[in-house]
């Protein structure tokens, strides 16, 4: 392993689970970042591989939801992730940068309340 995916690995495995959910909302507005520019460049294949990258975040952040803790609160999180994979799923389709910058909003949302948290 290099010394980059060491300290990479060291990092993740230190976090608390709200600065992880930091990092993987960070992960996932940076991957549409790319994708955007992708989308301008013409680059089909980065562009649908960057939002697949995201849409695994987002995945993987709906799996870890505890549907019974959260109550209430987990169920929005849930019903919000499905609608960015789905409005994720249609902006690869139509190769719409506007759609890709709708979800990086509401990451970018969530993503201040869970920095605040963990603060």
């Amino acid at each position: 392993m290099k010394g980059l995916d060491v300290y990479r690995e060291t990092t993740v495995a230190t976090q608390n689970k709200g600065r992880l959910i930091v990092m993987l909302y960070d992960g996932a507005a940076r991957f549409l970042k790319q994708a955007i520019r992708d989308i301008e460049a013409n680059n089909l294949i980065g562009k649908g591989r960057n939002i697949q990258k995201a849409q695994d975040i987002i995945f993987e952040l709906n799996t870890i939801l505890d549907m019974e803790a959260g109550g209430e609160v987990a169920a929005n999180l849930r019903s919000l992730y499905n609608f960015m994979s789905r409005h994720l799923s249609q902006a690869n389709i139509k190769c719409d940068p506007q759609m890709v910058r709708e979800v990086i909003t509401m990451l970018e949302e969530l993503n201040q309340g869970w920095r605040a948290i963990t603060a």
